[in-house]
């Protein structure tokens, strides 16, 4: 299982998650909820307290991982195979253009 944070103006927005089994999901923070209830990620993704559940990853976080010969180069140097997009973008997105960032969680006991 992988995870990441998700920053919405340096602020916790929620958390994206990769099971094991491919499964991505992704829920809202609580506070996020409470503080920030019309700052969406996107429209495709309204702030709510139910978690998001895909089966490939959703189509905004896609969105973030770079194309075409940056994709080359980021899959190159960091090792990641480019149908890796969990691994991608949390190799890519830490600083991205906009307000969203990403922060890969460290499970150290898997």
């Amino acid at each position: 299982m992988r995870q990441a944070e998700i920053y919405y103006n340096n602020n916790l927005a929620g958390i994206l998650v990769e099971t094991n089994d491919g499964i991505y999901t992704f829920q809202y923070n609580e506070e996020y909820i409470e503080k920030h209830p019309k700052d969406f990620l996107s429209f495709s993704m309204p702030v709510r307290k139910n978690i998001y559940k895909d089966k490939r990853l959703f189509a905004f976080f896609e969105g973030l991982i770079p194309e075409g010969w940056l994709l080359n180069i980021a899959s190159k140097n960091w090792k990641i195979n480019p149908n890796d997009r969990m691994g991608l973008l949390m190799a890519c997105c830490s600083d991205c253009i906009g307000a969203v960032s990403i922060k890969p969680i460290n499970n150290n006991d898997e």
